[in-house]
Parts: structure tokens; sequence; C-alpha cells
């Protein structure tokens, strides 16, 4: 069996997650010593951000050096011990890969900069001037010897790597198929290849979409370009599953990806579904007093994963380290029907650290290491609620980042303890999840209540039948309405929910899971 099934991951933020060392950052060890939290919690599957040698001017998105981990975090030794560790527990984890681009302090780049060129001359994007625009793409000048000016791929540290152009205009510019290109693409399966010896399981892409430069739009050339890193790659390692950061299935999954998220895009149907960010007063869907329907949602999600449920797995995220905190929008009793929701859906979910106790967004912090707004969803896990929340033993002014300075209800320890919280719910629902076989097939869904302008809706997996009403108001909903013919059997439910002669009876902010006949 594919072990993507019954996969349910938990994003960790290593520098903010347990530190073991009394340095104020998170580590590998630290990791490790969480690893049973995690496993309780029900997630087998680990997405870690970045945690190769960086200069972090974006938070280990810079990569220094792909086959060493950041010293703060711990050795390539203790990286290896904790995917065996995790192994032990029936955890895979996914390393963050970053294949668009380097820290312009990586090797490669040292060498390409240079006035006289060396191996890696075309490892990156030069042009063969050193003023103006780089044909529409974001160029640095001034920074190096050669005469030219780099590309960058998102930050002016971040140097693009050479994928080819699929439009080749330029004498600067190199095709998709040149000797350069290509080499480029065997680096990046070369340091795939390298961690998945060494026991990872697999990848999460950062920008998967950001290879191929200019005219790529419909990502045709992007695509090509992965469909032979990936094949390659999984000739020696098919076990190995990656998740791409692209938020469209449709060119994704064909590419050879198991795995596209759903992302928080301003006002496209998970944003409408769960933040609501391009609204001067967010109003989404799972808020109590919104106006809004499942429709918001259904219209971007839908034809998108019927379209891909057969190429692989279109998956929901509670949120991620780029996203604010899902708790800056709704409150304890919304989180719960809406994570129980994401958790009852298609695909692999993915539950952010912290999300399944309600840390809270902590917008008033500074930027740090190119966190900007991020950086309030940043901060370290609330283990308890000592003084250092059981993430560190340094002094507080050494944390990577400041903890909130209200822990009470908000950390693991006591949501643990305390039957019917948010923790408990989110652990409950996951077992759920894996206890029913409808839940883990991902061809499977069916809406049948999803009418306009009406507040509750329902969906169909298989023998079950769920319904989901995120309204302050109750609301009854009567089997007509579902499409089935006889009452269904309560099989698990959050808020006031109950059957009474053949209707359905949904309290305000409830969620219902049945057996149908």
């Amino acid at each position: 069996m594919d072990w993507l099934k019954d996969a349910c991951f938990y994003e960790i933020y290593p520098q903010s997650f347990k530190d073991s060392n009394g340095d104020g950052i998170g580590d590998f060890n630290g990791i490790i010593e969480k690893l049973d939290y995690i496993k309780e919690l029900g997630c087998n599957g680990i997405w870690m951000n970045p945690c190769f040698d960086s200069p972090f001017k974006d938070a280990g998105y810079d990569v220094r050096n792909y086959k060493l981990v950041a010293e703060r975090y711990g050795t390539n030794d203790d990286l290896k011990r904790l995917f065996e560790e995790a192994h032990k527990r029936g955890i895979k984890i996914l390393l963050d890969l970053v294949p668009g681009h380097t820290s312009d302090e990586h090797e490669w780049f040292k060498d390409s900069k240079k006035a006289e060129p060396g191996e890696f001359k075309d490892r990156y994007i030069w042009t063969d001037f050193w003023y103006g625009e780089a044909r529409n793409l974001r160029g640095i000048a001034g920074m190096a010897d050669r005469n030219g000016i780099y590309v960058v791929n998102f930050f002016a540290s971040q140097p693009a790597l050479n994928y080819g152009f699929l439009n080749k205009t330029e004498k600067w510019q190199s095709s998709v198929d040149s000797p350069e290109a290509i080499a480029t693409a065997d680096a990046m399966c070369d340091v795939m290849k390298f961690w998945l010896s060494m026991g990872a399981d697999g990848f999460r892409v950062d920008m998967a979409d950001s290879l191929v430069k200019f005219d790529d739009d419909d990502k045709s050339a992007t695509c090509k370009v992965w469909k032979r890193i990936i094949a390659e790659v999984k000739k020696e390692y098919p076990e190995a599953r990656l998740v791409s950061e692209w938020n469209r299935p449709r060119q994704s999954l064909p590419a050879g990806f198991d795995m596209d998220f759903m992302l928080n895009w301003t006002g496209n149907g998970y944003d409408l579904l769960l933040r609501d960010t391009g609204s001067e007063k967010p109003s989404p869907i799972f808020k109590k007093d919104s106006k809004r329907d499942i429709n918001d949602f259904l219209n971007d999600y839908l034809p998108q994963y019927e379209d891909t449920r057969e190429s692989g797995r279109y998956c929901l995220i509670t949120g991620n380290h780029d996203t604010d905190r899902v708790s800056y929008y709704l409150d304890e009793d919304e989180r719960k029907i809406a994570f129980a929701f994401l958790l009852t859906m298609p695909g692999a979910p993915f539950i952010y650290y912290g999300d399944e106790i309600g840390m809270r967004y902590m917008k008033e912090l500074p930027s740090k290491e190119g966190g900007y707004t991020r950086t309030g969803s940043r901060t370290p896990m609330q283990w308890d609620d000592s003084e250092g929340a059981g993430f560190s033993t340094a002094n507080k002014d050494s944390f990577y980042l400041p903890i909130d300075a209200d822990l009470k209800g908000k950390n693991a320890k006591e949501q643990m303890a305390k039957e019917g919280s948010l923790y408990n719910t989110v652990k409950e629902v996951i077992a759920l999840r894996k206890s029913n076989e409808a839940l883990l097939d991902n061809g499977n869904l069916d809406f049948v209540l999803r009418q306009p302008g009406r507040r509750e809706f329902a969906f169909k997996r298989g023998d079950l039948l769920i319904v989901v009403n995120p309204s302050e108001k109750a609301c009854k909903v009567d089997s007509s309405d579902v499409k089935i013919s006889s009452l269904p059997e309560k099989k698990y439910s959050i808020g006031d929910v109950k059957t009474d002669k053949g209707v359905i009876e949904m309290g305000p902010v409830s969620f219902g899971v049945f057996v149908i006949s």
C-alpha cells in the first residue's frame, strides 16, 4: 500500500519547535524528544522546514550547502538519528527542498560570479550586460566581478539556478535542454538522492513552479524538468514521496509530484474558507457570523480536485509558516469544526505545529530572518505554562522568537489534559479518519448539500455522511437535503448534534459524522 493513503502530516519549523541544548533555538534532538507527542496526536508524517546550512537571510530558504545541515540544528548524524527514531515510531519525514535558488554564499555561486569563467559559470542565470532590466526578470547588479547581472528567484540574496528558458531570445539565455540546464537538474537529483540515502522519506518542494524562467506561463517547460528529475530519483527510491508548493494540481501532479497543496492566496477558495485576508473585516466561511457559504471554497477547490484525483493528492492545511495562524480569524469552537472538516476531506492533511493547541498569531513582532508579517506565525512551540513554555532552558532574551505572554489554555500540557479541548478534538478526528477506509479514499467525495445562501453543508465519503454547520444559528437537515432514504446513525460529533424523526438537528457551530446504509 502507498504509505500516503493514511498519511497525516505535522509541519515543524525546526528553530521554534524544541531546544535540547539550551541555546534558545530548536534542534534535531529536541524534535526527537517530541516524536512521541506527534505520534500520540495521530500524525505519521512530518514536513520539516529547511534545515540545511544557511546564512538565514530567509530562515533557511537560502541554502549555502545542500548536503550539510545548519549547525544550529545539529549535525548530519543527528538528522540521520532523527530519521531512525521517527521510523521506529512509524513516522515518515519530508525535508524541505529549495530547488529554484541558493544563497549568494553557496560555493556554486561564488564560483559563478568570478570574472574568469569557472566550473559553475552557467549554474545561475547571468545576463551579458550590467544595466537595465533582464527581460522583465529581477536582476541584481554591482555585486560581482562578472560582467553582467544575475537573476534572483525571490530575495536579493537568492540567485536563481539555471534550468533554462522556454523561449530563448537572448544569447545569454540557455534552453531547457542545454547541457548547463541539464547539469543543474542533475545536481538537484544528486541532492535528493543524498538525503534519501540518509533516511529521508521525501521532500516538500519550495516554489516548485519557479524553475524555468520567462514565457513558461503554462509551466510546460518546468513540468518537463520535474518529470525528468522525479523519474530519475524514483528509479532508485520508488517509495520517496514529494509534495509541491504550487497550488496548480493540474500541472504539478502530472509532472510527477505525489501531492500538491491548496495554498492561501488572497481571495481564493482556501483563503475564504479560514481567513478572508483580502477583506477589511475578514469573514471567512467558518466564522460563525459570516454570510459566506461553502461554495466560496468549493467553486475553486472541486474542479481542481475532480480533474486530478486519479493523478495524486490535492492537500489541505491548517496553516503553514507563510500564513497567519488561523486563530487570528477563528475562535476555538470555530477552529474545532474547521479542522474537523479539513481532516475528513480527501488528500493528506497537514497540521502546522501549534495549531492543534491554539497558538495565536503574534502580529506585533518585528521581522526575523526575512519573515516580515509571517514572523508572528513562527514563534516557539508552547509545551507548558512555565516561564520558557517548555521550549528551552535558555534565558528568554536568547529565544529564537519571543514566547507568547499569555500561555493559559494555549499550551500542550493543558490542552492534552482537558476533555473536549482543541488538541483532543484534533486527535479524535485523526483517529476517526484512520479507522474508516472511506476517509482514506482519495477518489471518494460527493457534496450532497451545498445550496447557495445556506450556511450548513454536507458531503458523503463512502458510507459516511458528514454534516457541518459553521453558523451561529441552529439548523435542521432532512433526508431529502442530503439524498438519503433512512435515518443515519451518528458516529461522531462536535457541538450539539442529534437525529430525530428523520431530521438531523445541528446546533450552532457543529459537526457530525453519520453512518448511512
